[in-house]
């Protein structure tokens, strides 16, 4: 990310066409990394609950399977 930020700023501190074209075209390439890292750390933020949801319904644990399955839907809030 940090090095996104910098890429980003290169461009906007460029001088000439020449220059914002290269730092353009390296952003590029540094952005596509960023966005393929973020999606496989969400799929694999996503897997690791769904994996505990399949294994507790295989064991018939019906509270980790309940409280997983609300954490994948995103309506998880703690009792006060």
């Amino acid at each position: 990310m940090q090095e996104k930020r910098t890429k980003n700023a290169a461009i906007n501190t460029s001088r000439t066409r020449a220059e914002k074209a290269k730092a353009q075209a390296e952003y590029t390439q540094v952005n596509k990394q960023v966005k393929r890292s973020i999606r496989t750390d969400k799929r694999k933020y996503v897997e690791d609950p769904a994996m505990t949801a399949e294994n507790a319904a295989r064991k018939g644990n019906m509270r980790q399977l309940y409280d997983t399955t609300k954490k994948l839907s995103g309506n998880y809030r703690k009792p006060k």
